[in-house]
């Protein structure tokens, strides 16, 4: 048999899905592990995809998608970022996992080097290897609040590296960028002459404090910094988590001007287009009634107070959640420097599976992602069961 490239069979297995794979598979679990919204998507939604469907509208769309879907996306980004935004750099993708995929095709070659967050969401790390670059860990340490420092970057630097990959809200951490941090972030880009590939798939969810997307101080932006002299952010958004549609596969990338010829011949090469019945609903979802995302910001806020309760009555450390809908809890006291194998043992005893630290990097030993997105009495039982900290 033919060999496989090594970049290719080196691709890290994502601990995430083996983890939430053996839970479905143990009768009962209480699954805490992946992040997939509890409430059913809108019925005007259900209705614009099957309204595609009745009137067969299942052929080839443009590669960078349907126009109206492109000025939706367009208008809720420029609405929500203060960019002035054009339909004309939105192109909509299968999903912020292929948008990632279709930037970082653009953007890097094999051996080029892309600084990536640690802990940071496993396939950021996953994609960069399989189209042949090579991930460099920039730290995420509890000492700093689990936020990039613009000294750990510059240390990282190399005449290799291409891309500055950002996420915030942050998954797994629930963290969110401040003005200041997001600013520093995008002039520290311009001065190394570097991308920015900025993943706000949670946008839509913080708590108490804004979101502030780094194209705010890109070349073009309402503040853009004195060194952004040409575009470098591209922005990936997603209808996943902001509507419930995860197994729609729809979101977008706000790209620079000038790269829309690019982007289309490779989008050609990739999936061609996404289906024309998911971006009916994302149009529906973008344009229409607002209601679930309410009601999921609430339902999240209010989970998170709950499991933060849980959490302090058992004495075990967490970060403040901010944004997304994850918490992140410091497990180290009874993990055994070995948090994969724990939460699989935690899963066979207990009933409950947890995302290991070590899912999202080597800063993640010790530590686990909680997905706050469930039902209520299912995220408080389970965390019910965890094992208290010994008393010093």
């Amino acid at each position: 048999m033919p060999s496989t490239p090594s970049h290719v069979v080196n691709v890290p297995v994502n601990q995430i899905r083996e983890i939430t794979q053996a839970a479905w598979a143990t009768p009962d679990a209480i699954v805490l592990s992946i992040g997939e919204p509890a409430f059913p998507v809108a019925r005007h939604v259900l209705e614009a995809a099957m309204a595609a469907l009745d009137r067969d509208d299942t052929n080839y769309t443009p590669n960078a998608g349907i126009a109206p879907v492109r000025a939706a996306f367009s208008e809720r980004f420029s609405r929500r970022s203060g960019v002035d935004d054009d339909p004309s750099r939105v192109f909509v993708v299968a999903g912020a996992q292929q948008g990632l995929h279709l930037a970082l095709s653009t953007l890097i070659g094999v051996g080029d080097e892309v600084l990536v967050p640690d802990p940071g969401y496993p396939t950021f790390t996953m994609t960069v290897g399989l189209l042949g670059g090579v991930p460099v860990f920039y730290p995420l340490v509890p000492q700093h609040g689990f936020q990039p420092r613009i000294e750990d970057l510059r240390n990282l630097v190399t005449e290799r590296t291409k891309v500055l990959m950002l996420n915030s809200p942050s998954n797994p951490l629930g963290s969110v960028f401040d003005h200041e941090l997001t600013r520093e972030l995008v002039r520290f880009a311009h001065e190394q002459d570097l991308w920015i590939v900025s993943d706000e798939c949670y946008e839509a969810f913080t708590y108490d404090v804004p979101h502030v997307s780094p194209a705010r101080f890109d070349a073009g932006g309402p503040e853009a910094v004195p060194q952004a002299r040409e575009a470098r952010v591209i922005t990936s958004l997603t209808l996943s988590k902001t509507y419930g549609l995860t197994g729609l596969r729809i979101g977008a990338l706000v790209t620079p001007p000038g790269m829309e010829p690019l982007l289309s011949n490779v989008m050609e090469a990739t999936v061609s287009c996404v289906s024309a019945p998911s971006q009916y609903a994302g149009l529906a979802a973008l344009t229409g009634p607002q209601d679930y995302v309410s009601t999921a910001l609430e339902h999240y806020r209010s989970n998170r107070d709950a499991a933060t309760s849980v959490l302090d009555s058992l004495g075990i450390d967490y970060l403040d959640a901010s944004g997304a809908f994850y918490l992140w809890a410091d497990l180290s006291f009874t993990t055994g420097g070995d948090v994969r194998t724990w939460t699989r043992t935690f899963l066979s005893e207990r009933g409950v599976a947890l995302a290991p630290g070590t899912a999202f990097g080597s800063m993640g030993e010790g530590w686990v992602r909680i997905a706050l997105c469930g039902r209520t009495d299912e995220l408080v039982e389970g965390l019910s069961r965890l094992p208290a900290p010994p008393r010093s």
